[in-house]
């Protein structure tokens, strides 16, 4: 019979190396310019074609910047928030700064059909996709 011994200190050394690794991720960012969370987006099929929603609370629309090319799509821009000059802040927790998101989707996008609308924070980008990625029914000879 063969004994395995477990060295405990490889157990702590991987969990070490497991916590270290989470601030190699933008995940806990604390800033709008990471290329993680910010802005929050769905991405959904609606039949052939993709739409993505994100989430833009108090930035301007001509601050936003949404770029296509194949099935990449980049969402930027910059969030500013000012205070008048005789107010004295207490508490800041709303970051501002510049900010960029990109996300590969499942379809090449005709780029020149893209469309987007925005209202009361919420970006909306429709996508259609490219007629030569559309798939092709074959007849069987």
């Amino acid at each position: 019979m063969v004994y395995r011994i477990i060295d405990p200190f490889n157990a702590l050394r991987d969990l070490q190396q497991a916590l270290g690794s989470t601030h190699l991720n933008d995940w806990f960012a604390r800033s709008t310019t990471s290329t993680g969370s910010f802005p929050a987006i769905n991405v959904f099929s609606k039949g052939d074609d993709c739409v993505i929603i994100a989430e833009l609370p108090g930035i301007n629309k001509s601050d936003i910047d949404v770029n296509v090319k194949g099935n990449q799509i980049t969402i930027s821009g910059k969030k500013d928030i000012s205070y008048d000059d005789n107010v004295s802040v207490h508490r800041r927790e709303r970051d501002s700064g510049n900010f960029n998101r990109s996300l590969t989707i499942p379809i090449e996008v005709d780029a020149d059909g893209v469309k987007a609308e925005y209202q009361d924070g919420v970006l909306a980008v429709f996508l259609p996709r490219a007629e030569a990625d559309k798939p092709r029914s074959v007849t069987i000879n």
